[in-house]
């Protein structure tokens, strides 16, 4: 589902501090309903405390939070009406399935028969019905994600959040609980805000990411802006995996410690000076260039196998990922010198200033 508003959960100058500690700094967010929001960063960036204090499991130190116009900075977790999913899945082990996923609704005071009108054809959802009286002991990591999930769901909140929730899972059920994820939004049209160190994970789920370091926000978009074009140098190092080369543009030419090259695209709008070009792994091409690419003679000194991909490492700081079968086909050995280009126009350029060639 896109969202069709704008504003239905809004942090205006949100700060956290702990003594001398700064956690959060002005933190400014505007999600819409329906939208399905990832915060990415790595540790210590600040995205957990944001969703604490979006939970009302931590009170920020400045700033407040408002949903529908409505402020609930002060409210209790309890008052707010969201729904929270752990990590760690924050079960009851003493109660089985169907247990754990009333207890919302028996918490409201709901009676038995509400109760059972409301949990199976949520048990159905999930696939776990024939597991309604498992104990949570019984149950595999999946498993018990989703119960978490249901949990949450049951009580109808106004939004779920989602803390680090494939963490504790294999590659496998990652992927399969990721597209159970994307499907129960799309089913319930709830906003859900999900915070997670998996960039992979956030650019396949979010409708939007905002990007996180030191408590602020470097950037925030649709998963394709921000791993196309990275408004910072550190969101172009931190998403996706892209060749960062420092130099200058200098009219229609990029120098290099690597050598000269022609600029493409949105770069020759950006001024004379010093900047620095991101090219992604995947645009980079090992092999004969074509005219009017930028291409570079470069030792292999290094591969890296991953499924079916190989990332192949070259002296000057440059990679590529290349698959595994077109890998084969090229040879790779470990000090051969190869030609290695680039379309100058799926460069990407950071001027000194923070200047993007795509004006993010």
């Amino acid at each position: 589902m896109t969202a069709t508003a704008t504003g239905f959960l809004e942090l205006t100058g949100v700060s956290k501090r702990y003594n001398d500690t700064v956690v959060l700094k002005d933190l400014d967010i505007s999600i819409g309903q329906g939208e399905f929001i990832s915060l990415i960063g790595p540790s210590g960036s600040g995205k957990t405390t944001t969703l604490r204090i979006i939970a009302g499991l931590e009170m920020p130190t400045a700033g407040s939070i408002a949903v529908d116009g409505r402020d609930i900075t002060a409210l209790l977790p309890n008052e707010r009406g969201f729904g929270m999913v752990f990590q760690h899945f924050a079960l009851f082990p003493h109660l089985d399935v169907y247990q754990n996923v009333a207890y919302g609704l028996k918490v409201r005071g709901d009676s038995k028969p509400e109760i059972e009108r409301e949990v199976l054809p949520m048990l159905d959802r999930i696939g776990l019905r024939p597991l309604a009286n498992r104990k949570i002991s019984e149950l595999s990591g999946g498993q018990r994600q989703r119960v978490g999930i249901a949990r949450a769901l049951i009580v109808r909140p106004k939004l779920l959040l989602l803390d680090e929730p494939t963490g504790s899972l294999d590659t496998k059920l990652k992927l399969a609980m990721q597209t159970e994820l994307k499907a129960l939004h799309e089913e319930s049209g709830l906003t859900f805000i999900h915070v997670t160190h998996n960039q992979s994970e956030a650019l396949a789920l979010a409708n939007r990411v905002y990007v996180m370091n030191d408590g602020r926000i470097e950037q925030q978009g649709s998963p394709s802006q921000v791993y196309r074009y990275p408004a910072t140098r550190f969101v172009a190092d931190f998403v996706g995996r892209n060749n960062l080369i420092d130099g200058e543009i200098d009219g229609a030419v990029f120098r290099s410690p690597l050598g000269s090259f022609p600029v493409g695209g949105a770069g020759r709008a950006l001024p004379r000076g010093a900047c620095t070009a991101v090219i992604r792994a995947d645009s980079v091409q090992v092999g004969p260039a074509p005219e009017g690419a930028a291409a570079i003679q470069a030792p292999l000194d290094a591969l890296e196998y991953a499924g079916s991909m190989v990332t192949w490492f070259f002296g000057g700081g440059v990679m590529t990922d290349v698959s595994t079968d077109e890998s084969a086909g090229l040879e790779p050995k470990i000090g051969k010198t190869y030609t290695v280009w680039w379309d100058p126009n799926n460069v990407h350029y950071l001027s000194a200033d923070g200047t993007s060639s795509q004006g993010g």
